[in-house]
């Protein structure tokens, strides 16, 4: 699950805006999950009233009520009387009166959760005040996105392919900077010992040199496997790579194998491509 940290990290700052503006005391942003609503972020000015990590069945909760509304937007200046939630437990839960809430959707127009505000005294909310939550549930709809772009890269930046039982392939596309280097060295030698892996191959034709320096990791992952008892064959070396008489010469250095492609490193650990 995405962990949604920019869009926490700038919902925090627009709460005290939001809350300022609209006269309430809560603002919330919820994500919606298969049966329930999640607050992932709020801001309770005076008095505490939804709490980080409130969940409440989805057919309970306010946020359905605004989700299936055609202008994604339900207000009400008291909650207890309105006739859509004053038979809902949440209500007698959290003993609040006014309450605006609009749809909060990712960057494709796909319902991600809601953006909420609420008081314990009564509210009228006007036509103005529901386009200036609109307009904020907009902006973090540019965070959802940005969050999922980031956890498709986290993905991406230590991609093992398993082939068979003890045998894996390292892909290492790009640059690798001082955070990603730390992330692939726990993660490899970490899978490694999970699944006792006997062979990594190791394929280097998509990587890029950082400031023309061979990455420093790369070493260090091939010494940790092979006192592992991990064989390791590195294929896909470039010429940008060999050239580097340096580079050439502590890869040398290391004792590991070098093969042409990820075939033969497969025909050297006895399988074959069909």
């Amino acid at each position: 699950m995405t962990n949604h940290q920019a869009l926490i990290a700038v919902s925090y700052k627009f709460f005290q805006m939001i809350s300022d503006e609209l006269n309430v005391n809560t603002a919330y942003v919820t994500r919606r999950d298969p049966n329930a609503m999640m607050v992932l972020s709020s801001f309770n000015k005076d008095e505490m009233i939804i709490p980080e990590g409130y969940a409440v069945d989805y057919g309970e909760t306010y946020c359905r009520l605004i989700i299936q509304n055609d202008e994604d937007v339900m207000h009400t200046n008291n909650l207890a009387t309105f006739n859509l939630t004053r038979e809902l437990e949440v209500t007698e839960q959290l003993s609040v009166k006014g309450f605006l809430g609009v749809t909060l959707r990712d960057f494709n127009g796909d319902v991600f959760g809601t953006l909420c505000v609420m008081d314990k005294e009564e509210k009228q909310f006007t036509e103005e005040n529901i386009a200036f939550l609109k307009n904020i549930a907009d902006i973090l709809s540019y965070l959802i996105d940005l969050d999922e772009t980031t956890r498709n890269l986290d993905l991406l930046s230590v991609p093992i392919i398993p082939i068979k039982a003890g045998v894996a392939i390292l892909s290492l596309q790009g640059n690798i900077n001082a955070t990603r280097s730390t992330k692939i060295l726990e993660e490899t030698l970490d899978y490694a010992a999970v699944n006792k892996v006997r062979y990594f191959i190791v394929d280097l034709s998509q990587l890029l040199l950082l400031e023309q320096r061979f990455p420093a990791v790369l070493k260090n992952i091939f010494m940790s496997l092979k006192i592992m008892g991990v064989r390791v064959f590195v294929t896909g070396l470039t010429a940008e790579i060999v050239l580097k008489g340096a580079a050439r010469d502590e890869l040398i250095d290391l004792d590991i194998a070098f093969v042409k492609n990820i075939e033969e490193a497969l025909n050297e650990v006895g399988y074959t491509l069909n």
